[in-house]
């Protein structure tokens, strides 16, 4: 039986976001897995990853708001903009803790970011990172980012670790070099640690060695054949639509996309009106059908998320 929802998944060092998806395939024999956000190789963390039919939500989760501690060291400028790249320029450091922390300090809120060629950015059809492979360096167009906030965690020139939140498409490797800019002696990044995506954090992730001994443990316990408790269902993160379950005699019509009359609906527990534009609507036995839409009387189908078996 395919898996629906979604695991937070805490990335660890030397795997890519890509080497996670085909692990998890392999743990649960399943293809349609796929991650909300890269994290590079070398760096950790929160990387939700969304299962069979919440893989409609990779999108929605890919866009949300993102937390990472990262240390930098300033004098140094590699072409990747990491210390995993090639060393490009040195200098040397000169500034003071108070000129770092005022420079560090003026990135905060929204700015113009241009990608970094070692990145998955397209620019004609390619993907950076694939030209930068060949040596071949392209303009690339700033891109509105905000940093919502940036702290400094710990400095001991010329290496400074800090917090950031920021938005969806931002770069910290390209953060730290931009701050080097700044001070005029450069900067490359160090360690990265995605802290938080949204509302998931570092607490909430799980080793992809804990995801396969939860799954081992619970397919051989009572709980076999039942959702995976370490698996967050898709409806999670719509729950402050108002909730409703159609009646059974329509059921099978329902999720075959025919309209549903509001006659053949019941309201579940939680606020409700008369204005309610979109809906999440259950099937009798409590089984999430999908997201409907108002449509004059009745409402219409939006998102599928029903699973097959529940038919059964």
């Amino acid at each position: 039986m395919a898996v629906s929802g979604v695991i937070v998944v805490n990335k660890e060092a030397g795997m890519t976001s890509f080497g996670v998806v085909s692990r998890l395939r392999r743990i649960f024999d399943q293809k349609k897995i796929g991650h909300t956000g890269t994290l590079d190789p070398d760096a950790e963390g929160v990387l939700p990853v969304c299962l069979g039919k919440a893989t409609r939500l990779v999108e929605r989760l890919s866009r949300g708001t993102k937390s990472y501690e990262a240390e930098m060291k300033l004098g140094v400028v590699t072409d990747t903009q990491d210390l995993s790249g090639t060393v490009l320029r040195t200098f040397e450091v000169c500034c003071t803790e108070e000129e770092v922390r005022e420079a560090v300090l003026k990135f905060t809120g929204p700015q113009i970011q241009i990608p970094p060629m070692y990145s998955a950015v397209k620019v004609n059809g390619k993907k950076l990172y694939e030209l930068a492979r060949k040596g071949i360096e392209v303009e690339r167009k700033g891109r509105q980012v905000e940093f919502h906030q940036i702290e400094i965690l710990e400095m001991e020139l010329p290496y400074v670790k800090i917090a950031v939140t920021c938005s969806h498409g931002s770069y910290i490797r390209t953060l730290c070099h931009d701050i080097g800019e700044r001070l005029g002696c450069g900067a490359a990044m160090g360690h990265l640690l995605r802290t938080q995506v949204d509302d998931f954090s570092l607490s909430d992730a799980l080793t992809l060695e804990e995801i396969q001994r939860r799954k081992e443990e619970e397919d051989s316990s009572e709980q076999a054949g039942k959702p995976y408790s370490f698996v967050i269902p898709p409806d999670r993160f719509y729950m402050d639509l108002p909730a409703y379950s159609v009646r059974k005699d329509f059921l099978r019509k329902c999720v075959n996309g025919i309209p549903v009359p509001f006659s053949q609906m019941n309201p579940l527990p939680g606020p409700h009106s008369d204005e309610e534009k979109m809906i999440r609507l259950y099937d009798p036995c409590g089984n999430w059908i999908g997201l409907f839409r108002k449509d004059d009387k009745k409402y219409r189908l939006e998102q599928y998320f029903y699973e097959d078996h529940a038919f059964n």
